[in-house]
C-alpha cells in the first residue's frame, strides 16, 4: 500500500486497535479471488498478531486458501474531501480514509476450532446471543457446523495509513470536519466521528 510517511500508521498497538474496531474485512488470494468477511484477532499469538475467520463452505475459494499467502484489508470510515472546505485557495479534490493491510499465511482449521471461532464472533458483537441458547442451539449450530470452514491467518506483515489530512494547516482540518460534521451523509459523519476520536481538526497541533 502507497504510504507517504507523513500518513503512515506505525504503531502496532494502533493497528490492531483498528482491526479490533474496523474488523469486516477482504480477504484476497493470489489468484485474485476475494472474499468479504469478519474477522477477530488474536493480539499476542504470532510476531504480528493472528486472525481468525470463517466462510461458507459452498465457497470455492476457501480450497485454495490452506498453506497459501493472503492480503486482508481493512477499512474505516472515508468521504470525499471539496477544496472549498480548506481556508485558503487554490486547493483540489481528494478522498480521506483509514485502512490496515495485513499480510499473512493461511491455516485451516479443525471442528472444534472453527466453533470456537465462530463463538468468538458472536461473543464480540452480540455476546447474550451465547448466553441464551434459544436462538442459537447446540443442535442448529452444530449443524451448521458442517458447512462452514474456519481458518487462521498468522500475520507476517502488518501496515495502516491514515490519510485524514493531518498533514495540512489546522485551519484547513478544521474546514474539514466542519463540514463533514454537518453533513447528512452516514459516510461522513462516521468519518468526522473518527477525526475527533483522533483529535483531528479540533485545533489540535
Amino acid at each position: 500500500m502507497y504510504t507517504p510517511n507523513s500518513l503512515k500508521m506505525n504503531d502496532i498497538k494502533e493497528q490492531h486497535d483498528f482491526i479490533d474496531e474496523f474488523g469486516f474485512g477482504l480477504i484476497i488470494s493470489s489468484s485474485l479471488n476475494g472474499t468479504h468477511i469478519p474477522f477477530v484477532l488474536h493480539r499476542e499469538e504470532g510476531e504480528y498478531g493472528t486472525l481468525y475467520a470463517h466462510c461458507a463452505k459452498a465457497n470455492p475459494h476457501w480450497k485454495e486458501l490452506d498453506q497459501s499467502e493472503v492480503l486482508i484489508v481493512f477499512s474505516g470510515p472515508h468521504s470525499y474531501i471539496s477544496p472549498s472546505w480548506y481556508a485558503k485557495a487554490p486547493g483540489v479534490p481528494t478522498w480521506n480514509y483509514a485502512a490496515v493491510h495485513g499480510y499473512g499465511i493461511v491455516s485451516l482449521l479443525n471442528n472444534k476450532e472453527t466453533l470456537d471461532t465462530v463463538e468468538e464472533v458472536v461473543e464480540k458483537y452480540e455476546p447474550g446471543l451465547l448466553v441464551e441458547r434459544d436462538i442459537i442451539t447446540d443442535d442448529y449450530r452444530d449443524k451448521l457446523l458442517g458447512a462452514i470452514v474456519g481458518f487462521k491467518i498468522e500475520l507476517t506483515k502488518i501496515e495502516g495509513k491514515l490519510k485524514l489530512g493531518q498533514q495540512r494547516s489546522n485551519e484547513d482540518q478544521q474546514g474539514v470536519y466542519s463540514a463533514l460534521s454537518n453533513s447528512t451523509g452516514l459516510d461522513q459523519q462516521a468519518l468526522a466521528d473518527y477525526m475527533k476520536k483522533l483529535n483531528l481538526g479540533l485545533g489540535a497541533s
